[in-house]
């Protein structure tokens, strides 16, 4: 692989992209999961404290992020 050179200014904003980019899929994600599920994942996890749909949730996050990276960084 070849490393290209950049200005600071260059890869700042670069980064800022990319970190706006993420954040927006990240978001976008976790409010389709939301509207996806059938039941309130607030009242689940809060009040009838549903560790395993915790856990589940947190995977799921989990896998978002790593996509999410993978697909920024190529």
């Amino acid at each position: 692989m070849l490393l290209q050179t950049m200005s600071l200014p260059q890869a700042i904003l670069n980064v800022a992209a990319f970190t706006v980019i993420g954040l927006a899929l990240f978001g976008l994600a976790f409010f389709l999961m939301g509207k996806v599920t059938p039941f309130s994942l607030r009242k689940e996890i809060e009040e009838d404290q549903n560790i395993a749909l915790a856990i589940v949730m947190a995977s799921v996050i989990i896998g978002i992020a790593m996509i999410i990276v993978a697909a920024i960084t190529g």
